[in-house]
């Protein structure tokens, strides 16, 4: 029995010779397989994402072949570990410089909620400077869990209709931020 698994073609018109289907489906298709991740670490959960990166996990068999380094090229924010509340207005500069769309994920319990860090100097939790679009919960979280979330992220990508960042719920939601 073999392991692999077929995907089913999206809802179309099949020929001979052609297959028609929306734009927003082909568009979704190829962003959610080709996402250009930033990872944004300063703890622990980033040996972790160093250890999703390396060949036994090999988060590039999902897409995410390139890190990118540079805000500009980049689509994926991945936050991990403790952000300080001085480090803030950093993460904040680091994701208005991303183009739209952009997605963020937040690793670990420091991203997510501040973790263990319960103090007036640690951020508790990215969400109350940035949108965050998929958690993923551990601390450190492991290599499985990242690649879950970033599935996640994907599905998000593939199902998005290309119009939403214009809807007036996403000018809401970047308004509550401050965000224009």
């Amino acid at each position: 029995m073999s392991d692999i698994q077929l995907v089913d073609a999206p809802p179309g018109v099949e020929g001979a010779g052609f297959f028609a289907t929306s734009i927003d489906k082909v568009i979704g298709i190829g962003r959610a397989n080709s996402l250009w991740p930033l990872p944004f670490a300063t703890s622990c959960c980033g040996i972790e994402f160093m250890a999703t990166m390396s060949p036994h996990y090999d988060l590039a068999r999902f897409g995410a072949e390139r890190l990118s380094f540079s805000p500009r090229q980049a689509d994926l924010l991945m936050v991990m570990g403790t952000i300080a509340k001085k480090m803030g207005p950093v993460l904040r500069q680091v994701y208005l410089q991303m183009a739209e769309p952009r997605w963020v994920m937040a690793v670990g319990a420091c991203a997510s909620s501040g973790g263990i860090f319960d103090t007036y100097s640690v951020l508790q939790g990215i969400d109350e400077i940035i949108p965050v679009d998929v958690y993923v919960p551990g601390c450190p979280p492991r290599p499985e869990a990242i690649i879950d979330g970033f599935m996640h992220i994907q599905e998000l990508v593939k199902t998005e209709s290309l119009r939403r960042r214009n809807e007036p719920q996403y000018q809401k939601l970047l308004a509550s931020y401050g965000i224009q």
